[in-house]
């Protein structure tokens, strides 16, 4: 080795890429997602609350699950239904950011990428919303920007690591990125609450408080004492406001305050009217006791119930308008999007009693019931009867126009079925052998029930004491007496209506056009 060798010192090798340490590179995910979801969520409350990208996508997934699956979710979860649909886009979210984080841990690349991807899919939801304009995009653009540079923010302070010949190091102070980390929790929070603070500043509670007291000019009959065997095990009746079933698509209940409200009747009409909320309620008001039924309604389920709404006769309007020959449908749009098609047939029907309801057993409709109005349709299952935050009725033929929910391969026309359950006792029940005592009720809206008949096991049909008819829209109650003897029986009921018809024992589920089958209970006598 000669001494020039000697003199020339070695190269010093290139130190391994720093990347992020694990978890710090999650929480960069994980943090860049709930800032930009609450500054989407920030502008929302400026616009629409629906421009708010996580509840736009939301909506979306609604629109495009399968019926089937919805259906399930519906039966399942009930009216929480939309609570689990919110929290596992949560689970799936935060799942999704985390990993952007982690696979960013040498370059933040991979992470802006995915969070560009979000943006793009909120965008899109939003985009496709139908009760929203253009200038909702502001939400899920302002959502895309700060989480990008919030990622990029978070992705440049936090923790490196990188192995030489000393070990393990640290590259970036932690102190540093827990205040950034910090901050940006402040601010995603303050956002949040901003955005929800400003939209509910256009929260309709007021608006309804200031309606006052609905009295109508026609009020419907009193309730005999007897129309119902609540102390016997049944439903009262009439179905308090907070108690009555409540199935539809909307994410948040919309916000539509009465200064606001319009219904414009329009299409295959002589006159197009547009209706404000003071031309209704100023108007002579007439109130019907109704029982509405839900096509998700399972053999012995819980989506019905009955309530004295208040309103205006749908007729009475439609002949304002001057319906032309050849309408087949109300094609009704909610304030949310929202569509259903109602039989022009139904609607016009005097003796059906159709109406534009704007109260509800003596209030004005609730928020999450249709406030300001909604349609009631006697006889017909909600999703093609029953318009909540109703804003369009456009008359139409069924070739020309398309509901959501024959978009979804559900009936065009949908009766409701003639139907029957248990209330006492109801799923698995012990009881004493001997005498047992069992509760229900039964509805056939618009043609009404002629009788209600229980069985034990393949036993005999006896009938039931029928509780005294309101209307022939309503529901009825009954109860009887059944002989059991000790061990384990099926009790099944059937109803049959005035029409002569009886209730099938073939099941089948709700979907296209409702469910069928005998409710049945299981006692064990001992």
């Amino acid at each position: 080795m000669t001494a020039t060798e000697r003199d020339v010192p070695e190269a010093p090798s290139a130190p391994p890429r720093a990347r992020l340490r694990f978890f710090a590179a999650a929480f960069v995910g994980v943090l860049a997602l709930a800032a930009a979801l609450a500054a989407g969520h920030l502008v929302a409350g400026f616009i629409s609350v629906n421009a708010s990208p996580y509840l736009a996508v939301g909506n979306g997934a609604i629109d495009l699950t399968p019926v089937e699956l919805k259906d399930f979710a519906v039966r399942t979860f009930g009216t929480y239904d939309k609570l689990v649909l919110l929290g596992s886009m949560a689970v799936v979210m935060l799942g999704v950011a985390a990993l952007a984080g982690v696979l960013s841990r040498r370059s933040p690349v991979p992470g802006t990428v995915l969070i560009a991807l979000f943006g793009l899919v909120g965008a899109f939801a939003v985009f496709e919303r139908p009760d929203l304009t253009a200038v909702a995009l502001l939400a899920p653009l302002t959502s895309l920007i700060v989480g990008i540079a919030v990622f990029l923010l978070l992705h440049r302070i936090a923790p490196r690591v990188w192995r030489d010949a000393d070990g393990e190091k640290t590259g970036t102070s932690r102190r540093a990125f827990l205040l950034g980390g910090a901050g940006v929790v402040v601010g995603a929070g303050a956002a949040g609450l901003g955005g929800q603070l400003v939209g509910s500043s256009r929260d309709a509670t007021a608006s309804r408080a200031a309606v006052g007291k609905l009295i109508p000019a026609r009020t419907a009959p009193m309730i005999p004492a007897d129309a119902d065997f609540a102390k016997l095990g049944t439903p009262p009746f009439l179905t308090p406001n907070d108690k009555f079933y409540r199935v539809d698509t909307a994410l948040s209940v919309p916000q539509l305050r009465t200064e606001d409200w319009s219904l414009r009747l329009h299409g295959m009409v002589d006159r197009e009217i547009r209706y404000s909320y003071n031309d209704i309620r100023n108007r002579p008001l007439v109130e019907r006791t109704v029982t509405m039924t839900c096509v998700s309604n399972e053999v012995g389920g819980d989506y019905v119930s009955t309530s004295n709404f208040i309103g205006v006769d749908l007729a009475d309007l439609l002949a304002e308008a001057g319906v032309k020959p050849g309408a087949e449908q109300l094609f009704c749009t909610s304030v949310d999007g929202w569509t259903s098609g109602t039989p022009v047939a139904a609607a016009a029907d005097r003796d059906r009693g159709a109406m534009l309801a704007i109260g509800m057993n003596g209030e004005p409709l609730p928020l999450e019931h249709g406030f300001p109005a909604r349609l009631v349709t006697p006889g017909l299952y909600g999703y093609v009867s029953a318009t909540k935050w109703v804003v369009d009725i456009e008359v139409t033929t069924w070739a020309a126009r398309q509901a959501y929910w024959l978009k979804r391969s559900w009936a065009r026309e949908a009766p409701i079925k003639t139907e029957s359950r248990f209330d006492s006792h109801r799923g698995f029940a012990n009881v004493q052998k001997g005498k047992v005592r069992v509760a229900g009720v039964a509805w056939a809206q618009h043609t009404g029930i002629e009788k209600v008949e229980v069985r034990v096991d393949q036993g005999p049909w006896q009938e039931t004491t029928l509780s005294r008819e309101v209307n022939l829209n309503t529901w009825r109650m009954w109860w009887t007496e059944v002989d059991l003897s000790a061990g384990v029986h099926q009790v099944f009921c059937r109803a049959t209506d005035k029409a002569g018809y009886t209730q099938t024992d073939q099941r089948a589920g709700t979907v296209p056009d409702g469910a069928t089958g005998w409710h049945n209970v299981t006692f064990t006598a001992a």
